[in-house]
C-alpha cells in the first residue's frame, strides 16, 4: 500500500512537471498624452442673490425669578488640597 501511494505520488510530479506552460508576453504600454499649456481664463460669473435675514433669537433667562443670590461666606484656616488626576495609560 505504502509502495502504490510513493509511485502515484511520482508519476503526478512527472506529469505535472512535463506540462508546458506558457511564455508570458509584456505587451508595453500605450504612449500617455501630455496635457499643452494651459489656455485663457474665463470671464467671470454673475454674482448670486442675497438670501433673507433670518429671525431674530430669543432673549435668554435670566437667574431664578431674576432674584441674586446671598453673598458667599469668607473661608477660615481651613487648607484644601486637590491631587492632581493619575495619568492615563
Amino acid at each position: 500500500m505504502k509502495y502504490s501511494t510513493v509511485f502515484v505520488a511520482l508519476v503526478t510530479v512527472l506529469g505535472l512537471s512535463a506540462c508546458d506552460r506558457p511564455t508570458v508576453v509584456n505587451v508595453p504600454a500605450a504612449p500617455v498624452a501630455v496635457p499643452g499649456p494651459a489656455g485663457p481664463q474665463g470671464a467671470a460669473g454673475a454674482q448670486g442673490a442675497t438670501g433673507i435675514q433670518g429671525d431674530t433669537g430669543n432673549t435668554g433667562a435670566t437667574g431664578y425669578d431674576g432674584i441674586k443670590g446671598d453673598t458667599g461666606k469668607t473661608g477660615g484656616d481651613t487648607i484644601v488640597i486637590v491631587p492632581a488626576p493619575a495619568e492615563q495609560q
